[in-house]
């Protein structure tokens, strides 16, 4: 398991793109109006306009797991709390956030 994924949630998507580009040191490899994602040395940065459906207000990093619903599953009878259930966001991807008892997100994510 590893943090190989932070998204974070951006208020103007083409000033935050010139920034992350000029940070990261690469162009996005997905640059849509509702997702710019970028691949760097490993790790994946994405930026959300406004939070996106998920309401983000602060960047939120993602555990790439191999078994979501397991891990879930270990998360919540730790006592974390499901925020959002698993749910596939496409290409086979497997994402699903819970919050820990200090109200912090944290997010999963198992690719197929």
């Amino acid at each position: 398991m590893a943090v190989k994924t932070v998204l974070h949630p951006v208020s103007d998507l083409a000033k935050a793109k010139a920034v992350y580009g000029a940070l990261l040191g690469v162009p996005p490899q997905t640059d849509e109006p509702y997702y710019v994602g970028f691949e760097a040395d490993g790790q994946h940065i994405g930026l959300v306009p406004g939070g996106g459906p998920q309401a983000m207000t602060s960047p939120v990093a993602y555990w790439h797991v191999p078994d979501i619903e397991a891990k879930l599953a270990e998360v919540t009878a730790a006592g974390a709390t499901v925020k959002e259930p698993v749910h596939d966001v496409g290409g086979g991807r497997l994402v699903a956030t819970v919050t820990d008892p200090d109200g912090n997100v944290l997010g999963l994510l198992q690719d197929r």
